[in-house]
C-alpha cells in the first residue's frame, strides 16, 4: 500500500506588517522528548517537543531556534506535536519528523511527515493515512523516524494504533506499509478510558539502523525495531535490508524499551527500559548491553534491589570514547532523578550524587540557571528534584565527549565538561533551553501606565515582566507565594493599576492570589478557601472587588477581601470583565446573553446580543468608561453606553474568539480580535474602531486560533501580545494599515 499524500511546501511568506518575535521567559518550560545530533557534522541537533514544535540549535552560545512555526497555523496547529525525529547521516541539512498532536478525537487529522532540506527554514510533508500522537502517552520513546545511513532515499517509521511500521523509498515524499512487519505494539495503558487518549494502542518505539552490518542492494542490512509490548517479544531484528523480521532471540521480556542507541566501535547496542511507557510513570526498569557480534544481552542495569525504584529513560553513548555511556532514571520522584555513568560498557557505574550521613547527600556536579533564573528561585530552591524528572532523553554530542544534554519535565539541563565526571566526579550543570519557549499560556494582560506584560502559564505558574525593556530578559522569578502549577487567569484594577489578581487550579488549597506592586509580590486572599479553583477572573476598577467565574463552583465575588458567595444571576461558565474605570461595573456572557452589573458584581441584567449565539469573550476599553467590545460566534459587537446597547463593528470579520485592545496611534486604541477575516482564521487588527481588518499575523504561526490568548500592550504604541499553547508569548509591534 503506497501513500502519497498532498505534498506542500511552507516558506516564509511576504513580510506580514508585523514581524513577530517571542517574550523571553526562557528555560524551556516543558516537556522536551527527544534531542538528535548530527552524527558527522559538528553543532548540528534538534530537540523535539510534545506541544511546541521543533528547535534548532545554534552552537555558538547554546541556544535555539524554533523551525516550525511557519507550519502551525489555525489549520495545521496539530504540527506543534513532534512524535519523531531523524537526520540524515549523509546530509547535514536535511532533517525529517513526524508531525500531529493526538491520535484520538482531540485532533481531527491524519498526521504527516515533514522534511526540510535547509535544516527547518522550509518544509515539505507527506500526509499519513493515519495520526500521529507528539502528545499522547509514550511519547518519549524513541526515536521512531530513521533514515538509512547508507542510503538517504530510505526512511522508516514506526506508527501508532496498531498501524505498525513504514518505510520511504524516496527520501520521504511517499511512504509503504511493510506488512512483513506485523508487531504492532499492542499495550494500552487503560483499555477502559473512553476518550480514546490511555485507550489507544502505542505502537513502535523505535528504529535503528545497525551501520556495521554491511549493505544489501544499497541499504543497511541489520535493522531493529522496537515496540510497546511487555508481555511478548518487543525487540525485532531485521537481517535483509528490511525484508523479513525476527525477534532478536533470548532478549529481556518483562520492561517497554524506551530507547536503543548503537556504538558502532562497540559493535553494541545499548537499551533502556521501563515498567511504564512514559513519560510520567516507572518504578521498575533496567538497562541492556547487546553484543551485535556475539548476539548475546547482558543486563547492566545500574542498581538493584531497594535502590532500584524507577525506570530508565534516556542513554547517552559516546561516540569518541567506547564503552561510555551515561542513562538516566525516567522518573525519581524523591529525592531526584539520578544519573549514571559508565566506561567500560556498563560493567560499572558511577552516579551522579550518592548519600552522606541521611539525609545530606553528596553531589558530584553544580547546577547552574543563570539563562533563566526563575527556574532555581522557582524550582530549583524549592524542590529537591534539581536534575528533573520525565528524562526521556538524553545525549552525547557525537564529536565532542564534554559537551552533553538531557531534557526533563521543565527544561533542558547539559554542560560542556562531561569528562570530568572520570576525572575530577564533579561536573557542571546547566539550563541550556535559551530559545525554547514551550508555556502554555492561559491569559496575557498589559496594564496602562502599570506592568507592561502579565502572563499566567500553565506548569509554571506565571511571570510579570514590568516594562517593554525586560521584554527579552528573563525573569528572576515566576509567581510564588503562593506558587501554583498552573495560573489560569490573571486581571488588574483599571483605575488602581497596581493592584493585580491572579487564579489557580489546583484542587485542595486557596486559589485566588492579589498583588498590591503590579505583580512582583503575592500575597494569598483571604476570602478565598480551598474548594474553589480554575476559571477566569475579573478585577473591579478600584481593586475592592474580585468576580470569579470558577472551573469548580460557578461564578463568585468576594468585596474587600471577604469570603467568596455564589452570584446566582450568572450562568456557570460564563465569560467575565470588569469596567476598567468604574468600580461597581462588571460584565459577563453565556450563549447569547450579555450580562451587566451597576453594584460590583453582586447582581447582573441580562439581554442578547441579536445575530450571536456565543459570546467567547468581552474586552473593557482600558481608558474609557462604559466601552466594551465582545466577541462572538458571529462577529465583533461594540458598546459605548454599558453594554445597553450594541452595534455589530465589521461584516469582514466572523466567528472571533479573543478580543483586546491596545494603545494605537496618538491617542488613538487598536482593537485586535483572533477571527476568520479576508485572510482566513488569523488575528487581525483594526484602528478605526473596527470598520476595517488588516491581517497582523502574516506567516507566523500560533495554533488553532481558539487556544491563543490576546492583550494589546497599555503602554507601546501598537504593540500586541500573542499567548500560546505550547510556543510561549510572541509579541509585535507596528502600524495598522
Amino acid at each position: 500500500m503506497k501513500f502519497l499524500g498532498p505534498a506542500w511546501l511552507l516558506a516564509a511568506a511576504a513580510e506580514a506588517a508585523f514581524t513577530w518575535q517571542n517574550v523571553k521567559i526562557g528555560g524551556g518550560g516543558g516537556f522536551v522528548p527527544g534531542i538528535v545530533f548530527h552524527p558527522t557534522t559538528k553543532g548540528i541537533a534538534y530537540a523535539r517537543t510534545d506541544i511546541g514544535g521543533l528547535y534548532r540549535l545554534n552552537p555558538d552560545d547554546d541556544s535555539w531556534t524554533a523551525v516550525t512555526d511557519v507550519i502551525t497555523d489555525n489549520e495545521n496547529w496539530h504540527n506543534y506535536g513532534i512524535d519523531a525525529l531523524a537526520l540524515d547521516p549523509q546530509d547535514e541539512n536535511m532533517v525529517y519528523a513526524a508531525v500531529g498532536m493526538y491520535t484520538n478525537d482531540w485532533d481531527p487529522k491524519p498526521g504527516s511527515i515533514i522534511r526540510s532540506s535547509d535544516k527547518g527554514d522550509t518544509w515539505k510533508a507527506t500526509a499519513l493515512p493515519f495520526k500521529v500522537g507528539g502528545n499522547m502517552p509514550g511519547r518519549g520513546m524513541g526515536e521512531r523516524l530513521a533514515v538509512d545511513p547508507a542510503n538517504s532515499q530510505i526512511l522508516y517509521f514506526g506508527a501508532r494504533s496498531g498501524n505498525g511500521l513504514w518505510k520511504s523509498t524516496d527520501g520521504g515524499v511517499t511512504f509503504d506499509k511493510v506488512d512483513s512487519f506485523s508487531a504492532v505494539g499492542s499495550f494500552v495503558p487503560d483499555p477502559n478510558d473512553d476518550t480514546g487518549y490511555n485507550s489507544d494502542e502505542q505502537g513502535l518505539a523505535f528504529v535503528t539502523f545497525d551501520s556495521t552490518s554491511g549493505t544489501t542492494d544499497g541499504a543497511t542490512q541489520r535493522i531493529f525495531v522496537g515496540t510497546a509490548d511487555n508481555t511478548t517479544d518487543s525487540v525485532y531484528v531485521s537481517e535483509d535490508a528490511g525484508s523479513t523480521w525476527n525477534p532478536v532471540k533470548d532478549q529481556p521480556g518483562t520492561y517497554f524499551p524506551h530507547k536503543c542507541v548503537l556504538q558502532p566501535e562497540e559493535k553494541a547496542l545499548y537499551l533502556t527500559y521501563s515498567d511504564g511507557t512514559g513519560p510520567y510513570d516507572g518504578t521498575l526498569g533496567a538497562v541492556f548491553r547487546y553484543d551485535l557480534a556475539a548476539g548475546t544481552w547482558k543486563d547492566i542495569t545500574p542498581v538493584s534491589g531497594e535502590d532500584l525504584n524507577f525506570g530508565f529513560g534516556g542513554v547517552g553513548v559516546d561516540m569518541q570514547k567506547p564503552g561510555t555511556i551515561v542513562v538516566a532514571s525516567l522518573n525519581s520522584w524523591w529525592p531526584d532523578a539520578q544519573l549514571f555513568r559508565s566506561t567500560d560498557s556498563g560493567a560499572t557505574w558511577s552516579p551522579i550524587w550518592a548519600w552522606a550521613n541521611y539525609p545530606d547527600m553528596n553531589l558530584y556536579y553544580g547546577l547552574t540557571a543563570t539563562k533563566a533564573p526563575w527556574i532555581k528561585t522557582g524550582f530549583l530552591d524549592t524542590d529537591t528534584k534539581d536534575l528533573g524528572w520525565m528524562i526521556e532523553t538524553l545525549v552525547i554530542d557525537p564529536l565532542d565527549s564534554d559537551h552533553w544534554l538531557y531534557a526533563t519535565g521543565l527544561t533542558v539541563f547539559g554542560g560542556h565538561d562531561l569528562t570530568k565526571w572520570d576525572s575530577e566526579h564533579n561536573i557542571t550543570i546547566q539550563s541550556l533551553a535559551d530559545g525554547i519557549e514551550e508555556f502554555s499560556v492561559q491569559e496575557v494582560a498589559s496594564v496602562p501606565e502599570g506592568s507592561e506584560l502579565l502572563a499566567a502559564v500553565g506548569d509554571d505558574s506565571g511571570f510579570t515582566f514590568k516594562d517593554a525593556a525586560s521584554l527579552q530578559t528573563s525573569p528572576q522569578t515566576p509567581w510564588m507565594n503562593p506558587i501554583w502549577t498552573t495560573s489560569s487567569s490573571v486581571d488588574y484594577a483599571g483605575a488602581s493599576v497596581k493592584n493585580v489578581v491572579r487564579i489557580g487550579n489546583t484542587a485542595g488549597t486557596q486559589q485566588v492570589a492579589i498583588s498590591s506592586d503590579g505583580g512582583e509580590s503575592w500575597d494569598v486572599h483571604a476570602g478565598a478557601d480551598d474548594s474553589m479553583n480554575g476559571g477566569t477572573v475579573a478585577y473591579s476598577a478600584d481593586g475592592e472587588t474580585v468576580l470569579w467565574s470558577t472551573s469548580t463552583s460557578g461564578v463568585q465575588r468576594s468585596e474587600h477581601q471577604s469570603t467568596f458567595s455564589s452570584v446566582a444571576s450568572v450562568p456557570s461558565g460564563a465569560v467575565i470583565a470588569s469596567d476598567k474605570k468604574n468600580s461597581t461595573v462588571f460584565y459577563a456572557g453565556s450563549a447569547a446573553n450579555f450580562f451587566v452589573s451597576t453594584d460590583a458584581g453582586s447582581s447582573f441584567s441580562k439581554s442578547s446580543l441579536d445575530g450571536a449565539t456565543a459570546i467567547r469573550d468581552i474586552a473593557a476599553h482600558p481608558a474609557k468608561e462604559g466601552d466594551v467590545w465582545v466577541s462572538t460566534d458571529a462577529g465583533v459587537f461594540h458598546s459605548t453606553d454599558h453594554g445597553s446597547s450594541f452595534t455589530e463593528v465589521s461584516s469582514a470579520l466572523k466567528n472571533t474568539y479573543q478580543i483586546a485592545l491596545g494603545v494605537g496611534s496618538g491617542d488613538t486604541w487598536n482593537v485586535y480580535a483572533f477571527g476568520t477575516g479576508s485572510e482566513g482564521a488569523k488575528l487581525y487588527g483594526s484602528a478605526d474602531n473596527g470598520a476595517s481588518w488588516s491581517d497582523i499575523q502574516g506567516s507566523q504561526g500560533f495554533g488553532t486560533i481558539d487556544g491563543c490568548r490576546l492583550a494589546g500592550s497599555g503602554n507601546e504604541a501598537g504593540q500586541v501580545y500573542v499567548g500560546t499553547n505550547g510556543r510561549g508569548v510572541l509579541y509585535a509591534s507596528g502600524t495598522i494599515e
